[in-house]
């Protein structure tokens, strides 16, 4: 029978999207996170019985190489893999996913090159001028959508590891960054709780609009980055998702996570992240756009981190991508420290802003059967605030060439 006759299937099936609730029922983005109706999916897609089996993917082999007293040099691969089934089951639709990742085997040492990043710690040291690897288990979830009609859904959404209702789609999964090899200097501003502990999260979607709720365990992962660390539910968000067209999508989210640091454990946040995406579908080809703020605000000294991202990919000539990043971000003196313990008596100040521009191109070549397998290079250049040039430099820069292979349809 072909998956568009089995009973009920047909509408997660349909990627030719018609509402919100269509939209959220493929549930192909991180956690309960929505972007635009319009954006592709690459993924494999095949009917056992009367379950829908899905597989997304997307990873990198990647050759770092960054100026700058503080810059470093690195092979690494990015990647992770998205298994997830789904089932009708009464009124509504269930859905299990789980995502992995390898880069705790991938990634030495806990990071890899990134010039001016900061947040997260590991061996009980803070990660500096480096991006964490991401944990092997990045999500274990269920979610069940309760369909009330056409355009309205009840959405249900557990996991021991998963993603809470804060922020745009964690960068990972964004269209359009999907072919950036690296993460964003803004990430623990804007979604670094994508992977987050003991996550709940109820949602209800009418028409245009979605309000959702979570509960969840605030503090950020270690260094054990192939464990499931469990705690307390004791921080929580909400956010506002608007989907005024097929084309379209904006967020407004709020949260206040409780001890996300380590060696900070008596510090809270809050947190607001806002974002609007917009994609294009083109012949022989599909354009992919982001603009996001966050802001995080210590409850503890008040110390204010906002940062800016404008992000777009299109892809064209079928095989070609060409994109850009654009990063302004505050940075803090915690940062001047470099991956040494913070002395006594130490208070976290700003310490300026860093703007970072990104541009980078690859094409597809397709060498193995139904995978997607790229050549691409991306450069960035940053433009440090006068309190950093003396310890990075005037021009810092990193040049990326990797190799990038994912999952397309059958």
């Amino acid at each position: 029978m072909p998956m568009s006759d089995m009973p009920g299937m047909g509408e997660i099936m349909n990627r030719d999207n018609k509402t919100f609730a269509q939209q959220i029922l493929h549930h192909a983005s991180s956690g309960t996170s929505a972007e635009p109706n319009s954006t592709p999916t690459p993924m494999w897609m095949k009917m056992h019985g009367d379950w829908m089996l899905m597989f997304h993917a997307n990873a990198f082999i990647t050759d770092e190489q960054q100026t700058s007293p503080r810059g470093g040099d690195k092979f690494f691969s990015t990647n992770w893999f998205m298994p997830m089934a789904q089932h009708q089951l009464g009124p509504g639709y269930l859905t299990l996913r789980t995502m992995l990742s390898l880069e705790p085997a991938t990634i030495t040492d806990r990071r890899y090159p990134l010039l001016f990043q900061q947040g997260e710690t590991a061996y009980g040291n803070p990660i500096v001028d480096g991006q964490h690897p991401h944990n092997f288990v990045m999500e274990l979830a269920a979610l069940y959508d309760w369909k009330l009609g056409e355009k309205t859904l009840f959405s249900f959404y557990a996991a021991p590891v998963g993603d809470p209702a804060i922020g745009p789609t964690a960068y990972p999964h964004r269209a359009s960054a999907f072919e950036n090899p690296v993460g964003t200097l803004g990430h623990h501003q804007e979604d670094s709780t994508h992977i987050a502990y003991d996550v709940l999260t109820m949602g209800f979607t009418h028409n245009i609009v979605r309000i959702e709720a979570s509960g969840f365990h605030g503090r950020e992962p270690n260094e054990h980055r192939w464990q499931v660390q469990q705690g307390a539910i004791d921080s929580w968000s909400t956010r506002l998702t608007l989907q005024p067209g097929r084309d379209w999508s904006g967020q407004y989210s709020y949260a206040r996570i409780h001890s996300p640091e380590a060696l900070f454990p008596d510090e809270n946040q809050e947190r607001m992240t806002a974002s609007a995406m917009y994609n294009q579908p083109m012949e022989h080809g599909n354009w992919a756009n982001t603009i996001a703020w966050g802001r995080t605000r210590s409850l503890t000294d008040n110390v204010i981190q906002n940062s800016y991202l404008l992000e777009s990919t299109l892809r064209f000539a079928d095989k070609n991508y060409a994109w850009t990043r654009i990063e302004n971000v505050d940075r803090t003196t915690e940062l001047l420290l470099g991956e040494n313990p913070a002395p006594q008596g130490f208070q976290e100040e700003p310490a300026g802003r860093v703007q970072a521009y990104t541009f980078g191109y690859d094409r597809d070549f397709n060498l193995l059967p139904h995978w997607e397998t790229a050549i691409g290079a991306q450069t960035t250049v940053y433009t440090p605030g006068s309190r950093l040039q003396p310890i990075y430099g005037s021009d810092p820069m990193g040049v990326a060439i990797f190799v990038r292979l994912r999952p397309i349809g059958k």
